[in-house]
């Protein structure tokens, strides 16, 4: 669970709720990403970046007002 003050949704604060995901992506699934992208060439930072998004929406949040 992530806990956020509703005054403080500022660019710094999403950029480091995507830093928080982004480590957990790769934590998770970095190695099946890497040998994804070692056979097919894709991307490997575009790859993480599409998983990080996706998996801020598998928190869940409570904000305190």
């Amino acid at each position: 669970m992530i806990y956020i003050k509703f005054q403080d949704l500022s660019s710094e604060k999403q950029e480091e709720l995507l830093q928080v995901s982004r480590e957990h992506v790769t934590y998770l699934y970095g190695d099946s990403i890497k040998k994804y992208v070692d056979e097919t060439g894709a991307d490997y930072d575009s790859l993480i970046d599409e998983e990080m998004i996706k998996n801020l929406y598998t928190y869940s949040y409570v904000f305190n007002i």
